[in-house]
């Protein structure tokens, strides 16, 4: 999938790139996508291309384009977002920048014809109309049900966040010059991380609408590596006093020495010693960003399922499972209340069910809130239990007394993560 386009919508200027492309041509595919799993949904996505294909050839590696002769497919995806979707949107709020764009491809470069402050439907329709300007809207799956839909079901398939922009352009129009994102009806484009492109609607058509998907976004093994190094660094300064000395007096005001790079040498390849026996990596950030800004779980309904506890409430001689595994993260951290010095693990459980639909992908870091729990180290096999049982029951759980038990149960439940069966 394309890396996460930027808000803003803006491109490189320099010239496309030539570019090995797969064309495929189906004469028939599925009518509707598949719900049923994450796997299942990208598998209809990409449809007839086979999964373990289409990551052997083509993914970080070149463009494929699918086409697929499917008029039920076609007006499924056609029924995604209309330019008509806008008047309904308009009167709800949009501003321009934030969450709309209106640019035309000048000379080659892109010129944003983006007016102060909201926007409204009768002038996005003029610019549109009259300066043959493009539509950017940012985000639809705040407000589109089943952008949410499919997006949530991708961000379980791919354990990253997934966001999405919608461009309409009147025909023989072009909205921007040739570029790439760092990051065409019933069709299928895929592009990897850097392939510059340009898109323009030919004559002949009242308008063309296209959705882009994209993903992985500071997801590298260099992200990774960044994100495990510092927990890594941390349980092996407590058995290696010599990651515990002082650094030579001054180093900090001078450049480095041969001898301090000699020094972080001998470190790293202490830590790499270290790392080819560990069984479990502390991640410090990736997943708990991941888990705070992903989408909620979809609902058709009003949601209360992801707020408010139903169902029994869980007792000693109940069997319970997990629920919503997929929008849940499992993780052994450094107690985060503590002081550095007097720092001991704890068990948190990160989870989406609570997140909020409207400000996914939008950076609003001020409005994100932290939903999860806390427990004792002590409390990771009985929870590693829950985890990777079909249901299992409380009273067999490895905590030392009955009350831990019931109270361990009782905490998952209030945040409608189990259930009793």
């Amino acid at each position: 999938m394309p890396k996460k386009a930027k808000p803003t919508g803006s491109g490189k200027e320099e010239g496309p790139a030539p570019c090995k492309q797969m064309k495929l041509e189906a004469a028939g595919g599925p009518s509707a996508l598949n719900f049923d799993s994450p796997s299942s949904l990208f598998e209809s996505l990409i449809s007839p291309i086979k999964t373990e294909t289409f990551f052997k050839e083509f993914w970080e590696q070149k463009p494929l384009l699918i086409q697929r002769d499917d008029p039920a497919l076609a007006t499924y995806y056609g029924s995604l977002f209309k330019l008509t979707d806008l008047k309904s949107l308009c009167s709800r709020g949009m501003y321009y920048g934030r969450d709309v764009n209106v640019c035309r491809c000048v000379n080659g470069k892109k010129k944003v014809l983006n007016k102060d402050g909201k926007a409204h439907f009768l002038q996005l329709r003029k610019d549109f109309d009259q300066k043959r300007a493009t539509i950017q809207f940012h985000q639809p799956q705040r407000f589109k049900d089943e952008l949410w839909r499919i997006q949530e079901k991708l961000e379980c398939y791919f354990g990253s966040l997934v966001g999405s922009n919608v461009y309409i352009t009147p025909a023989g129009s072009q909205g921007l010059p040739p570029h790439y994102d760092d990051v065409e009806p019933g069709d299928l484009l895929y592009f990897p991380r850097g392939t510059i492109h340009q898109a323009d609607t030919p004559a002949g058509l009242a308008h063309s609408t296209h959705v882009t998907i994209s993903t992985y976004q500071n997801n590298s093994w260099g992200d990774f590596l960044l994100d495990t190094i510092s927990g890594l660094v941390f349980d092996t300064a407590k058995e290696d006093v010599e990651l515990r000395t002082g650094i030579p007096r001054q180093l900090l005001l001078v450049e480095s020495t041969t001898v301090a790079t000699r020094r972080l040498s001998g470190f790293l390849r202490t830590l790499a010693d270290r790392l080819e026996g560990t069984k479990e990596l502390l991640s410090s950030d990736m997943k708990k960003d991941f888990i705070m800004h992903r989408l909620p779980p979809y609902s058709a309904g009003d949601g209360a399922e992801l707020s408010t506890p139903g169902g029994k409430l869980p007792r000693l001689d109940s069997v319970v499972r997990l629920q919503f595994k997929d929008h849940i993260v499992l993780t052994v951290l450094p107690d985060q209340d503590q002081s550095d010095e007097a720092q001991e693990k704890m068990v948190y459980i990160y989870h989406s069910l609570k997140n909020s639909r409207e400000t996914h992908m939008m950076g609003n870091e001020e409005e994100t809130e932290f939903h999860g729990l806390r427990f004792p180290l002590s409390h990771l096999d009985a929870l590693k239990q829950i985890w990777n049982s079909p249901a299992i029951s409380v009273k067999d759980l490895k905590l030392t007394t009955d009350e831990e038990k019931e109270s361990l149960v009782l905490s998952l439940w209030t945040e409608c993560l189990i259930q009793v069966v």
